[in-house]
């Protein structure tokens, strides 16, 4: 395979990969293999290749990417996650709830909770306050307070 291919297949490859992550990072690295895919093309050795990829990659990650990251986050609007939703709602405790887990039924859904300190303790039946949502898991409290941001 030539290296004018290598750089071709690894380029389409990042970009490909792009669509997973989301971040426009694998993108701008596509967009230097497919420089250093132009340059061998022309004639670069693997060196000089290889160079035009740092390069090309190091100028769109610093010039391309902020821009378009402000572009696309202007396009999409605040993005909320579902579960945020139930940040400061109310809980009801169905298997005890410490600082090694639980169980919580939120809006009929059940969730598993820990204590957002890790000592308080919510005996089944009682009533909670949703704090926070890590992952799958939720944070509360049994003191109907919400903290201060």
């Amino acid at each position: 395979m030539t290296p004018a291919l290598i750089w071709l297949l690894v380029g389409v490859v990042l970009i490909g990969a792009e669509f997973v992550s989301g971040e426009l990072f694998l993108v701008m690295l596509g967009g230097g293999a497919l420089a250093a895919a132009g340059g061998a093309a022309l004639g670069l050795e693997v060196v000089g290749s290889a160079g035009v990829f740092a390069v090309v990659s190091v100028l769109l990650l610093l010039a391309a990417r902020p821009a378009a990251k402000r572009k696309l986050q202007e396009r999409m609007g605040p993005l909320e996650r579902y579960q945020d939703r139930f940040v400061g709602s109310a809980a009801e405790v169905v298997q005890r709830v410490d600082g090694g887990g639980g169980q919580v039924r939120i809006a009929g859904e059940l969730w598993s909770a820990r204590s957002l300190d890790g000592a308080e303790v919510l005996e089944e039946g009682a009533t909670a306050t949703v704090l926070q949502v890590t992952g799958a898991a939720v944070l509360v409290t049994g003191r109907g307070e919400l903290p201060e941001s």
